[in-house]
């Protein structure tokens, strides 16, 4: 028994990228991958309440200035052909959005100061004896996996659990190219610890030790030497992170401190207070909302019907249930 949490803006324009055709078409698939990807969730992993989340303007902006950024210049490069494409895609996204919070009893989040990763974090951390299952394709969230908690992919129809990698198809497990063996499962330590060393190009957040070798050397120190030490924090941690590296511009960086800044960017368990208060009151306030709005399985219907979802309406019924499925706390 499970809650699906759906990384919702993530499951959907991701989907845009692997689906050639027109706009139309595109967009009917998107909304048809989402759709799957929460059925083929709730039937496999014994889904008992939906959990859409959605984006906020990030606190981190305001925490680190280039957070993001290259997002609006990526934006601006577009062709007018792609931006007309994008203006598409954002009014049928909401349109879907507007259907889950007013025609369904799936539960929908949403803070002006917080991304969806954050609401999943949080809700997986309130609700610590649930099972979980994430839908989304970002690799941020792959530092949220336990026993617990799994991560589906519906895009490549891939499931994420503590155990490793699976086809979501076959059940089988997932060869790595280069290892020429299962891919293994995460360490989720590891996650949060590289990339607040590397960095996030896709996010804009530039690296605490720029050229820092995965494995040392005779003469220098290499991430996994220092990881291997953060618990007692000794000489080979200290060594490396009180190195000192100078930029482009001439400015002096010590690792430690971009580290921690970084750190603070990436893991999704170490929120100021702040943002985690403003975290627990949205889910209150969704919880105490309690909705049961009847009718679900017609509202379905008319959706499908407004984006030409033929193949979905077919086995409507199958589709239906997460979304009228109300939480029971």
């Amino acid at each position: 028994m499970a809650h699906i949490l759906v990384d919702t803006a993530n499951t959907f324009f991701r989907a845009r990228h692997v689906i050639r055709g027109d706009t139309s078409e595109k967009v009917g698939m998107a909304i048809h991958i989402m759709m799957n990807s929460i059925k083929k969730a709730w039937q496999d992993f014994g889904g008992t309440h939906v959990v859409f989340c959605l984006e906020g303007r990030s606190f981190r902006k305001d925490m680190y200035a280039p957070y993001k950024r290259n997002r609006k210049e990526m934006a601006d490069a577009m062709t007018e052909k792609e931006k007309e494409e994008n203006e598409v895609f954002w009014e049928v996204y909401d349109d879907f959005v507007d259907f889950v919070k007013t025609k369904t009893n799936a539960t929908v989040l949403r803070n002006g100061r917080t991304e969806a990763d954050d609401l999943i974090a949080r809700w997986i951390d309130k609700h610590p004896d649930q099972e979980h299952v994430i839908i989304s394709t970002d690799k941020d969230l792959n530092q949220l996996i336990t026993p617990r908690v799994k991560q589906y992919n519906g895009v490549n129809e891939t499931t994420l659990t503590h155990e490793g990698w699976f086809d979501a198809k076959t059940g089988k497990p997932v060869i790595d190219k280069k290892l020429k063996a299962p891919k293994p499962a995460p360490d989720t330590e590891w996650i949060v610890f590289e990339k607040a060393m590397r960095g996030d190009p896709s996010d804009n957040i530039f690296s605490a030790y720029p050229g820092v070798r995965t494995k040392g050397t005779k003469n220098k120190i290499g991430l996994q030497e220092a990881f291997a030490d953060r618990k007692e924090k000794g000489y080979t941690w200290n060594n490396l992170m009180l190195s000192k590296w100078v930029d482009h511009d001439g400015n002096e960086h010590r690792v430690m401190e971009d580290y921690e800044r970084n750190r603070a960017l990436v893991d999704l368990h170490a929120q100021p207070e702040a943002i985690v208060e403003e975290l627990d009151q949205t889910i209150a306030q969704a919880k105490a909302e309690n909705k049961s709005v009847d009718q679900v399985g017609i509202r379905f219907m008319r959706f499908c019907g407004k984006y030409d979802l033929n193949r979905i309406s077919e086995q409507a019924q199958l589709y239906v249930e997460p979304f009228n499925a109300r939480l029971v706390s």
